[in-house]
């Protein structure tokens, strides 16, 4: 298990303000989920091409924590798709007996759970807009959660570990593909940085998840 499944997300030190309009075939980025995604991102962003400014001097800590559209954007996303990512693994809990699923999933509620009271908190510093946004994302477009649910849930016992296994295998990379477009995309170091987290334990927990499908 990859070392990004544990511990608090903590910010890294400031870095140099990235470009506002990052190219959409960079490595690491691909397929139609991926696409759409950095295009969400970079059109709420108000892309236009042009690099973003940057400081002659250290930016200092207001940097580090300044929150633009296109960041609130993705921690708005990003929390709702944590809030689904829980509902999923608290079912989970309850459905499966095997220890290994029950160990990762574990691993994943705590894990989330941390990461999900930080993105409210940045949401919160960023102001009643960044709030109101995220209170009224429609997250369906680019999540099939409700439908897992509801597979899950109606799983015979013997069909439960491997719809969980799926389920939670297909949300988790999307979540990896939403991070992956966030870290070329954004503008706040710390939500890049933290986009960046999610990115590697989602795609470790993608690979997990499918050696316990191929068992």
């Amino acid at each position: 298990m990859a070392p990004d499944l544990t511990g608090r997300v903590r910010p890294r030190p400031a870095c140099a303000a990235p470009t506002r309009c990052a190219p959409a075939r960079r490595a690491g980025l691909r397929g139609p989920l991926a696409a759409v995604l950095l295009a969400v991102l970079l059109a709420a962003a108000g892309c236009t091409g042009q690099p973003a400014p940057t400081a002659a001097t250290d930016p200092g800590p207001a940097a580090e924590t300044a929150t633009s559209g296109i960041d609130a954007l993705f921690l708005a996303m990003m929390v709702a798709h944590t809030e689904q990512t829980l509902d999923i693994v608290g079912l989970g809990l309850d459905r499966t007996t095997d220890p290994e699923i029950r160990t990762l999933i574990a691993a994943v509620r705590a894990t989330e759970t941390d990461e999900l009271a930080t993105m409210r908190g940045w949401l919160r510093e960023a102001g009643p807009s960044a709030v109101a946004a995220a209170e009224r994302h429609d997250h369906s477009g680019h999540s099939d959660a409700a439908a897992g649910l509801a597979r899950l849930r109606a799983a015979p016992p013997g069909e439960a570990d491997r719809v969980l296994l799926d389920v939670l295998g297909a949300h988790q990379r999307t979540a990896a593909e939403l991070a992956r477009a966030q870290v070329q995309a954004g503008t706040s170091a710390r939500v890049r940085d933290l986009a960046g987290r999610i990115e590697r334990s989602r795609t470790a927990e993608v690979a997990l998840l499918a050696k316990l499908r191929a068992r």
